[in-house]
């Protein structure tokens, strides 16, 4: 699907003229869309405008006391007006699986998502870019996933989401905000399976340009509590994000990931590396 985006037009052109502001395309999330660490956002990824498409690849890493996860992504943006990405989720079960006397292993989820922007305009206007997406999810571990007691080894998440940048926001920084509802039956983003029942949750993202090409910030994502053997909590991060060019984009980040599988009290780091053609 995504080699079949690249085709669309034979007059379409990489982003390669001044595009849309430095960082505003976001960073790549941990499930391939654009967006923070935690939280996909209403832009676009890349720095395309009208006309142009931009591809970008990234990896990204979160480890926290237990457990680490592993993203390898890969996106394009057309037109600042739609996205399409995929992404390879793998979660080491170390800690969970020693505690059930299982050996060594990683479960693995495939996402492949798509995201259209509906209206409004990041900067401009009076109403905040808002966008629309969907996020299909596939567990590549069937048998682990229903003895952990999913209901399915597969799911689709939909997502609302409204950005806004303001360029004399908070301390009279570029600040941008995000609120993001989702529509999800997912375990751990579908990592450990989905239930049979879907929950509505909240997201939210807020970034402040310290400078011309670093940014501080705060995320939060709310996530389904369905799992029946353990408790999933939500999501917190606090991360630094530089944007040395349109090319690299770097973050890293401190996250508090809460419960997983029944272990209690997991904090961490989140590191990620995007890099466009």
């Amino acid at each position: 699907m995504i080699f079949a985006c690249l085709c669309i037009c034979s007059t379409a052109v990489f982003a390669g003229g001044e595009g849309k502001l430095l960082g505003t395309g976001g960073l790549s999330s941990i499930d391939g869309a654009a967006g923070g660490g935690l939280v996909p956002w209403a832009v676009i990824g890349g720095h395309g405008s009208e006309g142009e498409w931009d591809v970008s690849a990234s990896l990204s890493h979160v480890a926290s006391d237990d457990f680490d996860l592993r993203v390898a992504s890969v996106a394009v943006g057309w037109g600042d007006r739609m996205e399409l990405s995929a992404a390879r989720l793998s979660l080491g079960l170390d800690a969970l699986l020693f505690m059930r006397d299982r050996p060594e292993v990683r479960v693995e989820t495939d996402v492949i998502s798509a995201k259209l922007r509906l209206g409004g305009d990041l900067l401009y206007g009076d109403w905040p870019q808002v966008s629309v997406g969907m996020q299909w999810r596939n567990s590549r571990d069937r048998h682990l996933v229903t003895e952990l007691g999913a209901d399915d080894t597969s799911g689709v998440d939909l997502y609302l989401a409204a950005s806004r940048l303001w360029l004399d926001g908070i301390a009279g920084r570029r600040t941008l905000a995000n609120l993001t509802v989702r529509s999800s039956a997912s375990h751990q983003l579908g990592l450990l399976g989905f239930s049979n029942a879907r929950s509505i949750r909240a997201e939210g993202s807020l970034a402040v340009f310290v400078s011309r090409t670093i940014a501080i910030g705060a995320e939060y994502k709310s996530k389904p509590d369905a799992l029946a053997f353990a408790s999933e909590d939500e999501w917190k991060d606090l991360f630094i994000a530089w944007f040395p060019n349109k090319d690299w984009h770097f973050a890293v980040a401190y996250v508090d990931l809460g419960s997983i599988g029944g272990i209690d009290d997991q904090t961490g780091y989140y590191f990620s590396v995007q890099g466009s053609p």
